[in-house]
């Protein structure tokens, strides 16, 4: 093989930055599609163990729509041990915000008036004589990160029930939160870019 040797390491340098900035930017855009096309449902949070607050400087999240009936599901639960996903339609309530009216470990059909999010992979155990009578799941949105030290007031809101987040679902269900509120006032809104 010819060529200059000292090249060598300056090419597969240039490729390395390439191929790392390519990555970032596929990351970022992945983010800013669900943002910019997704569909916007406002979910209410509920209150949080209080040890496990704020670690760093984010804030865990949980949801209504974090805790499934049994009866929500269609098709039941998977009888063999295997990683799964759960569909979830979510439609608007009385109250503004929207809470699941139906989940699937299969996939559902959309539905006017609905949303169909995807719950974060999981490894799904069964438990034939003892069926859950509800089912914890994630949906990847459980953390946001905020300035330093700003975590109090979105936790104290928290726990007080006046935290409201809305989040953008995408058409294939991926969730990415858009706008943080207390009291119907908009706190921290993420850039569309």
């Amino acid at each position: 093989m010819s060529g200059n040797p000292t090249l060598r390491p300056l090419i597969a340098a240039i490729v390395v930055a390439l191929l790392q900035t390519a990555f970032l930017g596929y990351m970022i855009e992945s983010r800013a599609s669900i943002l910019r096309n997704g569909i916007d449902v406002v979910l209410k949070t509920v209150p949080v163990d209080p040890r496990d607050l704020l670690r760093g400087d984010y804030v865990i999240l949980a949801y209504d729509i974090s805790t499934i009936a049994a009866g929500k599901f269609t098709g039941g639960f998977p009888t063999e041990a295997t990683d799964a996903q759960i569909a979830v339609r979510l439609e608007k309530q009385p109250d503004g915000f929207w809470g699941v009216s139906e989940a699937s470990f299969g996939p559902l059909v959309p539905k006017d008036g609905s949303v169909i999010a995807l719950s974060a992979p999981f490894y799904f155990y069964p438990a034939p004589d003892n069926p859950p009578s509800s089912l914890n799941v994630e949906y990847g949105i459980e953390r946001y990160y905020v300035p330093e030290g700003e975590g109090r007031v979105l936790e104290e809101a928290r726990n007080a029930s006046a935290l409201a987040v809305t989040a953008s679902v995408d058409g294939v269900g991926r969730m990415q939160i858009r706008l943080i509120s207390i009291d119907g006032k908009s706190l921290y809104e993420e850039p569309l870019y």
